[in-house]
């Protein structure tokens, strides 16, 4: 028997999940909540096999503060998110409290059921449009860690010069000025920005100051 417990502050649809769930053979509800904080609360006292929550309660993220409270206190609880909100963001919000999966509202109610009753087997029945999201999520941060090993191991391998002329360049400095400052010609600046560019493996200097801007490591110069 999958115990299921719901927190949803529509009352209605909260009563219809419970009446499906209840005449599922397998499937019964062990309890319910109009809001985060309750569901919170009721997660401490009684144990469930899933937790079937919304995103929008009492406030627009009170299903993701409730889903890290709860995880924080029982990392092992499976959590679905049953939610009328699918936006990328929200999607990577959401799953990065550590749900199991992410259903949104107005999918047949069959489907409901398929994935409690996967989620419950430890085989989340993920959509395509939320499996899309995480990947290229889970992509773009690959993509950033190779970009800052890469750039962390040039920065080491900079001469004080070149430190310098990166400090000046994420100041908006140009070429001229920058001669001005170091008193140097404006050929030894651009000589030196044309050794800078080969090292990070870029064609302009604004490329370098706003990747080191992305990657956040202006700190180091």
């Amino acid at each position: 028997m999958i115990e299921v417990m719901i927190a949803d502050d529509f009352d209605l649809l909260r009563e219809d999940l419970k009446d499906l769930i209840n005449t599922q053979p397998d499937m019964r509800v062990v309890g319910e909540a109009a809001s985060g904080a309750g569901i919170v609360e009721l997660a401490r006292s009684v144990k469930s096999d899933i937790i079937l929550l919304d995103i929008e309660m009492e406030n627009v993220s009170a299903g993701i503060t409730a889903a890290e409270t709860i995880h924080d206190a029982d990392p092992q609880r499976v959590i679905l998110y049953l939610t009328a909100h699918d936006t990328e963001k929200m999607i990577l919000t959401a799953m990065g409290t550590g749900a199991l999966d992410y259903i949104v509202k107005g999918c047949p109610e069959e489907e409901v059921l398929a994935h409690i009753r996967a989620a419950a087997a430890g085989a989340p029945m993920l959509d395509a449009k939320v499996q899309n999201t995480v990947m290229q999520e889970y992509n773009r941060l690959r993509r950033s860690e190779r970009s800052l090993l890469f750039f962390i191991n040039n920065v080491s391998q900079l001469t004080a010069t070149e430190r310098e002329l990166v400090r000046l360049l994420l100041q908006g400095k140009k070429v001229k000025e920058i001669a001005a400052i170091r008193c140097v010609e404006v050929v030894t600046v651009k000589t030196q920005i044309k050794g800078l560019l080969h090292k990070f493996g870029c064609s302009r200097t604004k490329e370098i100051v706003e990747m080191i801007q992305q990657l956040g490591i202006t700190h180091l110069f």
